[in-house]
């Protein structure tokens, strides 16, 4: 898994109650809503809207996704979620890392391979190649 990750985005969340499972940590399954929630903040920052170019016929979809689990979050914990971004042939590959905020601990790492879907077949996206050029 790539380290020493350029971060192009960040954001701030909180774990609410219901995400925590018996043990009250964060249920793993969540990470992945934290990352795909940044990801949205992130391509929504760069005006890109989903749904216009969904209805296009342009669709990103996950081919891939490498987890570590580092340090859990609980209840009420604030954490940062931060982005970094490449691309390799036709995925892009976002570097998802979330920070506990109280003292900037890692506590998750992933590495998201996404693709884009045009009419139903798996393509480059010349918006989505567009839109991230500024920060790639």
């Amino acid at each position: 898994m790539k380290r020493n990750t350029k971060y192009i985005f960040e954001t701030r969340m909180e774990v609410r109650d219901y995400e925590c499972d018996i043990q009250g940590i964060v249920n793993n399954a969540n990470y992945l809503h934290y990352t795909e929630h940044t990801r949205h903040r992130f391509i929504r920052s760069l005006g890109i809207s989903f749904s216009k170019l969904h209805d296009k016929g342009i669709d990103p979809v996950v081919a891939r996704m490498q987890l570590e689990y580092k340090t859990p979050l609980t209840c009420d914990d604030e954490f940062i979620s931060r982005l970094g971004l490449r691309k390799e042939g036709i995925r892009y590959v976002f570097t998802h890392d979330i920070f506990r905020a109280s003292d900037e601990r890692l506590c998750f790492h992933a590495d998201v391979h996404l693709v884009t879907i045009i009419n139903g077949k798996m393509g480059e996206s010349e918006d989505y190649d567009k839109a991230f050029a500024q920060v790639l």
